[in-house]
């Protein structure tokens, strides 16, 4: 296919050559993957195919447009208006999202439109409809956005199950990928099921820095704050910014902490997950106007929304990922060939390490990611049934179906029957009720028991499982939303208590219809929501990054000076945590013995490791009395001291030790639950009601106990032990810590060492209130640094 003269004469027009890319995409004949770096015309790229065969007639739904973010798919409707307007193209342009009207809903399902926007999510409920081969049987291309955030997580199996299904109902169909940011462009080929891999210019490396700011990072903390005016200078002389924050709780307390010192008045925004959706409309709107110079956000603006007059990314707190760090630089200058601009923050002493560590990853394009593993099984299960929605199949067609999704390719038979029979049953432990019969087999073909079902089905589709959320709205008649705080967070209120959300301090009165009813309450300190939003850890290549630089005096050069005497003094005192060596500490402090394991590998596997250790400990009578992770350390105290930290990391005995404690821990309990609510065996969203986050939990509980006690080699269970020592627990970076320790350095001090002081700080970590505590926990930090040397 190559471009018609009108198309010509547009660009043209527009003062533009079409990239190379755009006309490799249009030329090509089958499934393409195209890597593309910000601004570089990736969305025109993917839709100029549609958009030339569409000045020929066609009936019905022609392209297939599928985003992760709703807001995405909005913004692509406006982008795509503009060639299709300019050039006087009689085509069609709709949504599909959980925002989309139910009278335009309906309507699209008799009456397509030629290109369609949509989600995974709303693609599966459309594709669990009778109607689904009429609305799809004409489709010719479906294009992919940003489809390396999808590959990191189970919307994107989802989405990939889906495209089998669509593969099926139009077999000329052809695929295009679009990412901008890849680790790996082969590994995402093969889990859109094989493509062509297309790279565009990688364009010009990105201008990027540590921000200079007036005072030293503290030891300790994760707010960013003493960076404020700095950060506001930044803004004041930029166009526009986005200020990204890793956590929800944190983006409130940062956008806070702006307004009371924002003398200049700047318009500043705030965009997170849990505002509501008519304060996200309106931050979107304002930045998308130039209404504002800058906006704090969260990973709610990570993906391509085109604001192009953001020449500014600060990054406040360690990036944890060197792909989502270029993620966030790319928001800024949204033109070809033109470098991005970003700045880092770093929130504490030791981030200082990582930001150093991640900025030499961007500047060598070394970009982080791990393969995820064969598809999940929960996923397929939802997906066998919601395929029954749609009307009866064969499971013979529909594995061979399912194994053209590239995360389902090495799917083994044996696992596909068990995924059928337990969305048929429930499973041998629950074959007994009725509520889990829901498949039968007639003349060869599986099919609804019973046809009323595909209603409850439809109504739970989705792999994205958070704690339960309550809406907040100023109290009386009309109130306006706030947003969402967990329903754990909400449980602890207690009339007249306080807290942040939406960059306000609220008063909480009264909690009625799952409605957490507030009135604004400035002059208090507030409690602060614990929001569900992602939990960032930091990644092994990082990780690896981290440890290189520590280790190394000779690349010490590139750290700040103070930095450098930290690590200095912690080299005199004790010695540098290097690769291949397991560093450990055991130190006295205040009564109690310290063990630090350095090690290296993450929040998660790092708090696991502490929960193992310290029962071994406790069966050794060491009398452990608590722990504390981080990415990089694991802390804990104890009555006596640990002469020999060798047992303790024994990969046998942690190896068991995780069994015994998964088996009744709550961290399987909960891992239970996600799995249970994705494969159908337990339903949020009834007709008329929705379970609460506590009834849900308690459901699960039941069948999980259940379970285990009568049919404990249950398919949910083998996958929920799976989920939870891959996921939550992170076991995997345990034993990689391991695999890559050729020895073990276990250090007797005398004291805390360097590197441990800013351990012991994070302790202590309460909310302040008032001035005397601040000036008492000033002093005791002050006190410790002198004791380790830091003062």
């Amino acid at each position: 296919m190559t471009l018609p003269p009108a198309f010509q004469d547009w660009f043209a027009r527009q003062g533009w050559q079409p990239h190379p890319h755009q006309l490799a995409l249009l030329e090509a004949t089958g499934d393409s993957l195209l890597i593309a770096p910000t601004g570089g015309g990736k969305t025109l790229a993917g839709f100029l195919p549609s958009l030339v065969e569409l000045t020929a007639p066609h009936r019905g739904m022609h392209t297939l447009y599928v985003s992760p973010l709703k807001a995405l798919t909005a913004d692509i409707a406006r982008n795509l208006s503009r060639p299709v307007a300019d050039l006087g193209l009689d085509i069609r342009i709709e949504d599909r999202t959980g925002d989309t009207r139910a009278s335009q809903r309906a309507r699209q399902r008799m009456d397509p439109p030629d290109i369609l926007l949509t989600t995974p999510e709303s693609l599966a409920l459309m594709l669990s409809y009778e109607q689904a081969p009429a609305i799809f049987g004409g489709l010719r291309r479906v294009v992919l956005d940003e489809l390396h955030a999808l590959a990191e997580n189970k919307r994107g199996d989802q989405l990939m199950l889906a495209l089998s299904r669509l593969r099926a109902l139009a077999p000329d169909l052809q695929v295009t990928g679009l990412s901008a940011t890849v680790e790996d462009p082969s590994r995402l080929a093969r889990f859109m099921g094989g493509a062509t891999v297309i790279h565009a210019d990688p364009g010009p490396n990105p201008d990027i820095a540590m921000l200079p700011t007036a005072k030293a990072p503290p030891w300790a903390g994760a707010g960013g704050h003493y960076a404020v005016p700095d950060v506001l200078e930044a803004v004041a002389q930029a166009t526009t910014t986005i200020i990204f924050i890793n956590t929800r709780a944190q983006a409130e307390l940062f956008f806070q902490a702006l307004w009371a010192a924002n003398d200049a008045n700047l318009p500043i925004g705030l965009h997170h997950g849990s505002l509501s959706r008519e304060a996200r409309a309106r931050t979107e709107a304002a930045m998308a106007a130039g209404e504002l110079r800058a906006v704090v956000a969260t990973g709610s603006l990570d993906l391509g929304i085109d604001w192009g007059a953001v020449d500014l990314v600060i990054q406040v707190g360690a990036p944890r990922n060197v792909k989502r760090l270029v993620q966030r630089i790319g928001r800024a200058n949204h033109r070809y060939n033109a470098p991005s601009r970003a700045r880092i923050v770093p929130a504490n002493r030791f981030e200082v390490i990582e930001c150093v560590a991640a900025l030499q990853a961007v500047r060598e394009r070394d970009l982080d990611g791990d393969d995820r593993g064969p598809g999940p099984l929960d996923v397929l299960c939802q997906h066998i049934l919601l395929t029954a929605c749609a009307g009866p199949f064969d499971a013979d067609a529909l594995f061979a179906e399912v194994r053209t999704a590239g995360p389902y390719r090495d799917l083994t038979r044996a696992d596909f029957d068990a995924c059928l029979e337990f969305a048929a049953t429930g499973g041998y432990a629950l074959r007994a009720y009725d509520r889990w019969q829901r498949l039968m087999e007639r003349d060869g073909l599986w099919r609804l028991r019973d046809p009323r079902a595909a209603r409850n089905l439809r109504m739970n589709i989705g792999t994205i499982v958070e704690a339960e959320m309550l809406k907040v709205r100023f109290r009386g008649r009309g109130g306006a939303p706030l947003g969402e705080v967990e329903e754990g967070f909400a449980a602890t209120l207690a009339p007249g208590d306080t807290f942040l959300i939406g960059g306000q301090t609220v008063r909480y009165d009264a909690l009625r219809e799952m409605v957490v009813e507030v009135t604004k309450q400035p002059s208090k300190e507030p409690r602060i929501a614990t929001f569900s939003g992602m939990k960032l850890a930091t990644s092994t290549q990082l990780s690896h990054r981290v440890l290189a630089l520590i280790g190394d005096p000779a690349a010490h050069a590139g750290l700040p000076a103070d930095t450098r005497d930290w690590l200095a003094l912690q080299a005199q005192v004790s010695t540098l945590p290097r690769p291949g060596t397991l560093l450990t500490e055991a130190f006295p402090h205040q009564g109690r013995w310290h063990l630090a394991v350095y090690g290296f590998a993450g929040r998660n596997a790092l708090q696991t490791l502490g929960l193992l250790m310290t029962r071994l400990m406790e069966e050794a009578g060491l009398a452990p009395l608590g722990f504390l992770a981080t990415d990089y350390a694991l802390l804990i105290w104890s009555l006596d001291p640990v002469t020999d930290p060798a047992p303790l990391l024994d990969r046998d005995g942690l190896r068991e030790g995780l069994g015994d404690w998964l088996a009744s821990n709550a961290v399987m309990k909960r891992s239970f639950r996600n799995v249970a609510t994705i494969a159908g065996l337990i339903q949020r969203n009834l007709p008329g009601a929705r379970k609460s986050g506590r009834q849900a939990t308690f459901s699960s509980d039941i069948l999980y106990d259940t379970l285990r006690k009568y049919d404990p080699d249950h398919l949910m269970l083998r996958i929920t032990a799976a989920e939870a020592s891959r996921g939550l627990v992170d076991f995997g970076r345990i034993e990689e810590m391991l695999d890559r320790t050729d020895r073990l350095d276990h250090r007797m001090l005398e004291r805390v060492s360097p590197l441990a002081a800013p351990l012991m700080l994070e302790l202590g970590r309460v909310p302040i209130a008032g001035q005397g505590r601040e000036r008492m926990a000033e002093a005791e930090a002050a006190a410790l640094m002198a004791e380790a040397g830091l003062s």
